[in-house]
């Protein structure tokens, strides 16, 4: 990997590429393969990756490095240079051993970290401010002053909790001496001695109040002073809120994106209309709108483009060493909308009709629900531009009858689907699955040998919001998510499993079989948590629920097609 001119381009090798025949379109960013020149680019960024001795980063691979291991993206862009000769850019996502400043990739759109920038300069007021806070927050009067007034308060609690008590003793006391009183004494003398005890009544309140006044008048006391610092920290706070406010959209302001024909958008007017309504953190970071950017800059033409993921992978997601991945896009895809605007790009090979060959099978039908036997490759119901999918192919068999999608199947992955014909039926089988009273039994093909027999996996799951349909483990907010397992065969490579999965959460299978802390085997054919194939190679083989008309159990098998 070199740079002959100064100009952050690696140029191919005529020898090595001149078999290869050029894209005739742009690489469509969130699902593709790498063209073959995107290939060779990487493979020498990644040589590079591992001979290299001038980055200190941990990104995980050396189980001896100091610091926090840290795997990141990065990214190649194929161009075509103002002389006509290709090559390729490269570029990380974030910032790499906690700089943007690299002689082998491109610079950031905006370098937030560049000497003497508003940026690092309102930081560092910034984090004065934190440091007053802090200060201010661990004050010894402030602390002892909290503790004082927190001791203060279970005192008074105590005294008037005891007092009350009193109180009540000399009701009931005046209140058997009443009896008394008025069996002993005539009516003048009754009405002489209540008196006297209405009086003692109103005394018992009046020192109640005397209590509960005092002790609040030196809980005030103190509150008022304690207010003070707390007023002086909240000042504070208000402050650095605005001023992080107000340098995150001065940062919107500074990132600037081109297209091909010198459109400029910032980061503010890219996302004002979109779902978002602002730019999400480190947005305009990622390494494809870096490479774009300086492509557009430096006048070169793009050509193809390619992610792949180096070093260890993150807890909460799924990311292989050396894998290529899409573009994000929550963060990245309004970006690229605009600079890719004008451009041939492929289409998008998600919206391509299913081949002709995978006719939807009906392996049960009656007059209450249709168990079919899915196909990999035809949605479970229409997407915004494809009509193709198990609804759609009911609907046109059926007639008049409206197929009611119970549950659902991943596009990829094949098997059997239940779907109700009436309202009643659909609510009768929806509420088991609600109950997790199905049962269901996966077979899925896993990317290496298992060398467990069975278990159990236990990891909760909620969406990526600004990659979906990804979805992250998190153990803070996540769904709970379990699924049973077993081994049914081991081959040289790869081992076929049996699923049965306890909940029902979105990629549930696909994440516990990819997942470090899972199996750690993706599914052959995975293309989101794994590597693409010709198909995903998981089946709905078994299905079992009771039949909401005849009320008793009915099971269902579809043979596994791999």
């Amino acid at each position: 990997m070199g740079d002959n001119s100064g100009s952050k381009v690696s140029y191919f090798l005529e020898e090595s590429i001149k078999q290869i025949t050029l894209p005739e379109r742009f690489t469509f960013p969130f699902y593709y393969e790498p063209h073959p020149l995107t290939r060779i680019a990487a493979a020498e960024l990644q040589h590079y990756l591992e001979t290299q001795t001038d980055l200190e980063h941990n990104f995980g691979l050396d189980a001896n490095q100091d610091g926090t291991a840290i795997g990141k993206m990065f990214g190649v862009l194929v161009v075509r240079c103002t002389e006509g000769k290709l090559g390729y850019l490269s570029a990380f996502s974030g910032k790499l051993a906690g700089s943007n400043d690299h002689p082998e990739f491109v610079p950031p759109v905006f370098d937030m970290l560049a000497e003497n920038s508003f940026f690092l300069k309102e930081v560092e007021i910034i984090n004065s401010i934190n440091i007053q806070v802090n200060e201010l927050a661990s004050d010894e009067s402030y602390q002892r002053l909290s503790q004082d007034i927190e001791k203060l308060f279970d005192e008074s609690r105590q005294e008037i909790i005891a007092f009350r008590k009193q109180l009540k003793d000399n009701k009931d006391s005046r209140k058997k001496l009443r009896e008394r009183l008025k069996s002993s004494l005539d009516q003048q003398e009754y009405i002489i001695a209540e008196a006297q005890l209405v009086k003692q009544s109103l005394y018992d309140k009046h020192q109640l109040k005397t209590l509960t006044d005092k002790w609040e008048r030196l809980l005030e006391e103190m509150r008022a002073r304690l207010a003070q610092f707390e007023a002086n920290i909240e000042a504070l706070k208000n402050d650095r809120k605005e001023r992080s406010a107000a340098l995150q959209q001065q940062l919107f302001d500074q990132y600037v994106f081109l297209n091909k024909d010198g459109k400029s958008k910032s980061l503010h007017e890219i996302f004002s209309v979109t779902p978002f309504g602002k730019p999400p953190s480190a947005a305009g970071e990622c390494a494809i709108p870096k490479l774009l950017q300086f492509a557009f800059v430096n006048g070169y033409e793009p050509i193809a483009m390619g992610e792949f993921w180096w070093g260890a992978a993150p807890k909460s997601e799924i990311r292989k060493h050396k894998h290529f991945y899409p573009a994000c896009t929550g963060k990245c895809k309004p970006i690229l909308e605009h600079m890719l605007e004008g451009m041939p790009v492929d289409e998008n090979p998600l919206l391509n009709a299913p081949k002709k060959d995978s006719r939807l099978e009906i392996i049960y039908e009656d007059e209450s629900l249709v168990v079919v036997n899915k196909p990999s490759g035809l949605r479970s119901v229409p997407g915004v531009n494809v009509r193709d999918s198990v609804y759609a192919s009911l609907k046109d068999i059926l007639g008049d009858t409206e197929p009611l999608i119970v549950h659902r199947l991943d596009m990829d992955t094949s098997g059997l689907m239940v779907v109700a014909k009436t309202k009643e039926a659909h609510k009768h089988i929806q509420r088991q699955f609600l109950k997790r009273t199905v049962s269901k039994r996966y077979t899925a093909l896993l990317s290496k040998v298992i060398d467990q027999s069975e278990g159990e996996i236990d990891l909760p799951l909620s969406a990526d919001l600004f990659n979906r349909p990804r979805q992250l483990v998190c153990f803070t907010s996540g769904k709970k998510s379990v699924t049973k397992w077993k081994v049914v065969k081991r081959y040289e490579s790869m081992t076929r499993v049996d699923f049965w999965p306890l909940t029902g959460r979105t990629h549930q299978l696909r994440m516990h079989s990819a997942h470090e802390l899972g199996l750690n085997a993706p599914i052959v054919g995975d293309d989101l948590y794994g590597t693409a194939s010709e198909r995903m190679y998981l089946h709905a083989a078994h299905i079992e629920f009771i039949h909401p008309e005849k009320k008793e159990k009915v099971r269902f098998e579809a043979e596994v097609g791999f």
